[in-house]
């Protein structure tokens, strides 16, 4: 299970609660006091999750991956040892759970529990292991769908309920293999909904849980009181690594669209794109427009020709629902239109200066335009090794890129070469080379063709240009 490296603050409110004044107290209507009393027979003590962990166990299964990497010994220690310094095969393994989602074999979990492995396996509740092929792997979403061949065999299955109408506060099961010790069982509640700030997979909208979730539950399921899955555990926020009751789980609805691209024969699976640039509404910016609450996302550039254009959403709109769902971020509008199949037509909601509207919008796929052309440059120039990509909304969608930064060159990964040596960073635009504007990966092949062994090269960073010189 994953903890993000930049864990949340711990924030204490004391204030917030304190009194107001009698005429404030008086308006609060009395709240019944519970009543509480002992089991009065021996079917309200023996109440218990046991029916709804009898029909969901059995479709839990636990997912080991491996892979060999080779490692270069110490030259100095090895010599001592008698090796002379030779490569060593090292193992790297991970541990995680999964679920069965159709009777031949059909499996979900994590992206992360197989990212870079070689080798998976999948052991079943009855502790039958099979070798497991990779049907899809879902970085986007922290998803992977697997396959394993049980010759015919029909195995139970776990539903996948995205129709359920979640509240805060309903009782949910986390299942799953933490730490490695077996299958294990924890409940909670669900303790939010539709977090999208929270910084895990780039596309999400996560279900919130108290149920103890640890390293080993990832791509474990998160049950309803009917046994049906309504997400995929996926990571946690801790301080110590282990649960601290704030665990994420990826929803019911992004889990089918991912296993339908599977099983349908696709190898990665098509979302469809909103193209707005937005912020959400503070209560600063309620106030500068007269609204009665803050809610919702100020739009500040539309991309010319996306589905947002097309429906006539405009700079300064303010979007306020996606098909019934409430929107206050550009994570939340992402997801939103996201979970749809590319050609519905989905309802938004926006207010246009003092008025509501509604707008349909005809969910496309983002444009790959211009053609990707994707490249690993080489010979003597800083970016031997660089392997690069036009920007496109659709590639930008596909490693997480600001799609409105304009045409421009991404790299997307740096090799041997001099491109590590001169620190350029998967992620950066290149912008110009001695002076010359690059806005295709053909003007930089042009660019670094060029004789000479002085070079200015221009990048763009996280938002600011940095311009550095090398002799190559």
């Amino acid at each position: 299970m994953r903890a993000p490296s930049v864990l949340l603050p711990v924030l204490v409110l004391l204030a917030a609660c304190s009194p107001q004044g009698p005429s404030q107290a008086q308006s609060i209507p009395d709240l019944a006091q519970p009543t509480r009393r002992a089991p009065s027979d021996p079917a309200s003590m023996k109440a218990s999750f046991a029916p709804v962990v009898r029909k969901a166990a059995p479709a839990v299964v636990n997912v080991a991956s491996r892979r060999v990497v080779r490692q270069r010994v110490d030259p100095f220690w090895d010599f001592f040892m008698g090796g002379g310094g030779a490569p060593r095969d090292q193992v790297q393994g991970s541990l995680g759970s999964g679920a069965i989602v159709r009777a031949d074999g059909v499996i979900i979990t994590n992206h992360h529990n197989i990212e870079g492995m070689s080798d998976v396996t999948v052991q079943l509740s009855d502790r039958r292991e099979f070798p497991a092929t990779i049907l899809l792997d879902d970085p986007r979403a922290d998803l992977a769908v697997l396959k394993i061949d049980v010759k015919g065999e029909r195995l139970p299955v776990m539903a996948i309920d995205d129709q359920e109408q979640l509240e805060v506060g309903d009782l949910v099961l986390a299942l799953g293999n933490p730490f490695g010790v077996g299958q294990t069982v924890t409940n909670g509640i669900v303790s939010a909904m539709a977090r999208t700030d929270v910084g895990a997979a780039d596309f999400g909208s996560y279900i919130q849980t108290d149920a103890s979730i640890n390293p080993g539950n990832s791509g474990g399921p998160l049950v309803d009181m009917d046994g049906d899955l309504i997400g995929i555990n996926t990571f946690i926020i801790s301080r110590s690594g282990s649960s601290s009751g704030v665990g994420f789980a990826i929803p019911a609805a992004v889990v089918r669209q991912v296993v339908s691209a599977a099983l349908g024969g696709g190898h990665s699976v098509v979302r469809p794109w909103l193209g707005v640039k937005g912020q959400p509404v503070t209560a600063e910016i309620a106030r500068s427009l007269g609204l009665a609450t803050p809610r919702g996302v100020l739009v500040a550039q539309v991309y010319p020709g996306s589905s947002a254009d097309k429906a006539g959403l405009k700079d300064s709109d303010i979007i306020l629902t996606i098909d019934g769902q409430a929107v206050n971020d550009e994570g939340g509008g992402a997801f939103a239109i996201g979970t749809h199949k590319v050609g519905d037509r989905v309802p938004m909601q926006i207010r246009r200066g003092d008025r509501e509207q509604t707008l349909t919008v005809r969910a496309e796929a983002a444009p790959e335009s211009p053609a990707r052309d994707e490249r690993t440059l080489t010979g003597q120039n800083p970016f031997d090794g660089a392997t690069v990509v036009n920007l496109s909304p659709a590639v930008a969608q596909d490693l997480g890129a600001d799609p409105f930064a304009g045409k421009g060159v991404l790299v997307t990964k740096i090799g041997q070469g001099f491109a590590l040596n001169a620190g350029l960073r998967p992620g950066d635009f290149i912008r110009e080379v001695n002076g010359r504007p690059i806005n295709s990966v053909a003007d930089l092949a042009s660019a670094a063709s060029a004789s000479g062994r002085a070079w200015a090269v221009t990048i763009e960073r996280g938002g600011q240009r940095i311009t550095a010189r090398f002799n190559t």
